[in-house]
């Protein structure tokens, strides 16, 4: 039987617009991209080693040897996992760019972002610093999606930088700030701005671009019950570098990574009712009503798991590991809710500091337990320990300096250690006492036994009786350190969700965005500006 033209036609019709359905429905409608900067495999199971320990201590299992000897079912028991290594879809992806194999945040961003290899230091653009390429952010705000991005250091740095700026040096931050209120993005969240003055004032053009500007605990929390169409939410105390503090750190003023997270989705999802009175947040999570909207994409960035990694801080970096799992965990709360609209993908741009699951003077075994003695950073320690300790006995130098006693003789810097880091001098062996004695006359005094390459190795550029301190806390824990950089091991990527099993197997990082490319139907990644 013949069809006509004009029924042809109409089936043609027909059939494209049944197609474009099924394209439609296939796509997830809200997508989260957690980045764990500095995380990679290790990072993941120290945090889980550390869950295990506490919840052995938390069960009555005696101290001393037996955390030596920690029994399987800990480190297998559900709720001593990550949320993101209990996911149903893992793969693998290599970190190099394109004259590195030790990527820096800016080029690995950019691989996540654009989908392009790019040289260290360059965010959005070709490794020539000539093509500007757009990113899976701009694709999707572009194609109607909202966009949020949240980062825990600040919102000008390299990583969330990736998703709206493209500039030849992560360093132009002032560049990168303007192309931020530039953008429309709906939501940005976490840390500060580092260069927000000159030449151009980022905080006037935030304002002039249409967007609210909030940095207290409860205006920022309020939110969630009455969303903006463009916010900025910087937390109230930066620590450093415009940053959040470190989890451990994070004062009850401050919001975490995981409830920025939710204002986010907040603002950012369009199943409301039509009735705002009615419209409480995490009601509106259960709605079967999806409103009109095309959805979100929302980039959550862990930053400071990494500057705690740079330090060799293992405490601080299982602390913001924690933060980070806690704001996927939000985003599974909402999963459950969407399940057949939400994509969430999690995995780190490059490893920091070389950290190993193991030591040389640990063997076969483990002792998470001594890391439990740790009550803050390395940062604040030296901001609220150290300098004044420094500053009331640095007039001994420089005689002291060539004492082999300085710090065994001083009961204050011993109280110190152990009231701030748990480790005490008498637990410890005689060559940690002699590390520890050097790198406390390197602080105190500028000055101690060691050649300038010793001490460059030993102490990395950071203070030399704190980073030492660390390490050997570290050490007895059996977590070792190689590097005060970025390492080139490739890196675990987890996925659950519509669409989640384009994320298994072993690739490059670029491939990451444009999968997400392909799973959002936006327009095949790279595409130039």
């Amino acid at each position: 039987m013949k069809i006509g033209k004009q029924a042809g036609a109409a089936l043609l019709a027909m059939l494209i617009l049944f197609a474009a359905t099924l394209a439609c429905a296939a796509q997830p409608k809200y997508v989260f991209f957690f980045l764990g900067d500095g995380m990679s495999a290790s990072q993941i199971q120290a945090t889980e080693a550390y869950l295990a320990t506490k919840s052995a201590i938390d069960k009555g299992l005696p101290p001393g040897p037996n955390y030596g000897e920690l029994e399987a079912e800990y480190l297998l028991a559900d709720e001593n996992r990550l949320n993101m290594s209990k996911m149903p879809v893992a793969g693998m992806q290599t970190t190099y760019d394109s004259f590195a194999l030790m990527t820096d945040s800016a080029s690995s961003a950019t691989a996540f972002a654009c989908g392009i290899k790019t040289r260290s230091g360059t965010i959005g653009m070709d490794d020539t610093k000539t093509h500007s390429y757009k990113s899976v952010a701009q694709l999707a705000h572009e194609n109607g999606m909202k966009v949020g991005i949240i980062s825990s250091v600040s919102l000008d740095h390299a990583t969330p930088a990736a998703y709206y700026a493209s500039v030849p040096s992560r360093g132009d931050m002032n560049a990168i700030g303007t192309q931020l209120a530039a953008t429309g993005y709906e939501f940005f969240g976490g840390g500060g701005l580092v260069k927000p003055d000159a030449p151009n004032d980022v905080y006037e053009l935030l304002t002039n671009n249409g967007y609210e500007v909030r940095n207290t605990r409860e205006s920022i929390l309020a939110l969630k019950d009455a969303p903006r169409d463009r916010v900025v939410c910087i937390n109230p105390w930066l620590q450093d570098s415009s940053a959040m503090p470190y989890a451990i750190d994070r004062p009850d003023t401050n919001l975490s990574l995981a409830e920025m997270t939710e204002v986010a989705i907040a603002n950012l999802y369009d199943g409301r009712s039509n009735n705002p009175a009615r419209d409480n947040f995490f009601r509106g999570w259960g709605r079967k009503h999806e409103g009109n909207g095309k959805g979100f994409f929302i980039m959550v960035e862990g930053g400071k798991i990494d500057w705690a990694c740079h330090a060799n801080d293992a405490m601080a970096t299982i602390g913001d590991m924690l933060d980070f799992d806690n704001a996927v965990g939000v985003a599974l709360e909402f999963y459950r809710k969407h399940p057949e609209q939400t994509l969430i993908v999690v995995t780190g741009d490059h490893e920091t500091g070389g950290m190993t699951i193991g030591h040389a003077t640990t063997a076969y075994k483990a002792y998470y337990d001594r890391l439990l003695g740790q009550t803050n950073s390395f940062q604040y320690f030296r901001e609220n320990g150290w300098t004044d300790h420094k500053d009331a006995y640095s007039g001994c130098c420089p005689d002291c300096a060539s004492d082999p006693e300085t710090l065994s003789s001083n009961g204050d810097m011993l109280a110190l250690m152990e009231n701030a880091f748990g480790l005490v001098w008498a637990d410890l062996n005689e060559y940690q006492k002699e590390k520890l004695e050097d790198a406390y006359d390197q602080s105190l005094c500028g000055t101690n036994d060691n050649t300038a390459d010793e001490n460059r190795y030993l102490y990395g550029g950071y203070e030399p009786i704190i980073v030492t301190i660390t390490h050997i806390l570290n050490e007895r824990a059996s977590i070792g350190w190689t590097s005060y950089s970025h390492t080139g091991v490739p890196v675990p990527i987890f996925a659950h969700g519509r669409e989640a099993e384009r994320f298994a197997g072993f690739y490059d990082n670029t491939d990451i965005a444009k999968r997400l490319g392909e799973a959002m139907n936006l327009p095949s990644l790279p595409i130039e500006k």
